[in-house]
């Protein structure tokens, strides 16, 4: 079985657009159930156990940037320079599919005004699609993960989910999704796992490189990480950057 551990960037609110971040990002890593449970957390872990000397902190960007909730010597500049260089070449030794759809918030807007549909909805329908096609056509091949956040939201997101498996999607039809997907588990932040930091760690270099900012070696490696077409390449197939 596949999972696909999800995670955010930005702010799903169309009333409310950040100008130096107008979009949302909705993201993941598609990974091999035993492989996430093994090796990935092992890896992880004994990231977390050579820099922190303890494998309970949360490898979370907000954090890591802030230099907070544990990560306060990333002020340091030797430590944080050695951080993401050990970071990057964990992200990039580790087996994962990244899949992920970026939403212009502004430009949605400005397209399709008061009919303009909530980027979270828009953003899921199109990674479940890509995930079913990702797992096959096979019976409870798949199971979505994503992070518990407040009660509001996740009822919404669990309302996003029950939507696809009575509409379908564009390309794939309400039963195929519930064939092939088991089903959307919430997890708490606290449960420690390593799929849902790693979706962390993916979706914000993601959103920069959309944003034209600079392009640095984490974005490199997960651009090398994105579902692909036969042909080899990943827009519209494991990215997708809406309106087109």
């Amino acid at each position: 079985m596949k999972v696909l551990f999800l995670d955010e960037s930005g702010d799903h609110n169309l009333s409310i657009i950040d100008p130096q971040y107008p979009l949302f990002v909705l993201g993941g890593v598609i990974v091999d159930q035993e492989y996430a449970a093994g090796e990935l957390t092992d890896q992880v872990n004994a990231f977390k156990q050579r820099h922190f000397g303890r494998t309970d902190i949360i490898l979370h960007t907000a954090d890591i940037t802030r230099n907070r909730n544990g990560f306060e010597r990333m002020k340091e500049k030797t430590y944080r320079e050695n951080f993401y260089n050990e970071l990057n070449g964990l992200m990039s030794s580790i087996e994962y599919t990244v899949v992920a759809c970026v939403i212009r918030k502004d430009e949605h807007i400005s397209r399709y005004g008061v009919a303009a549909l909530d980027p979270y909805l828009m953003s899921l329908d199109i990674l479940v699609e890509r995930f079913c096609m990702e797992v096959g056509n096979r019976e409870d091949a798949g199971v979505i993960v994503a992070e518990r956040r407040d009660a509001t939201l996740d009822r919404e997101l669990d309302l996003a989910w029950l939507n696809l498996k009575i509409q379908g999607t564009r390309y794939m039809q309400a039963r195929e999704i519930e064939r092939r997907i088991t089903g959307l588990n919430l997890r708490p932040k606290t449960a420690n796992l390593a799929g849902l930091q790693l979706a962390d760690l993916v979706v914000t270099p993601i959103g920069r490189c959309i944003l034209g900012k600079t392009v640095k070696e984490d974005y490199r490696i997960i651009e090398s990480k994105f579902r692909r077409g036969r042909a080899g390449n990943y827009e519209g197939y494991g990215l997708v950057v809406l309106p087109k």
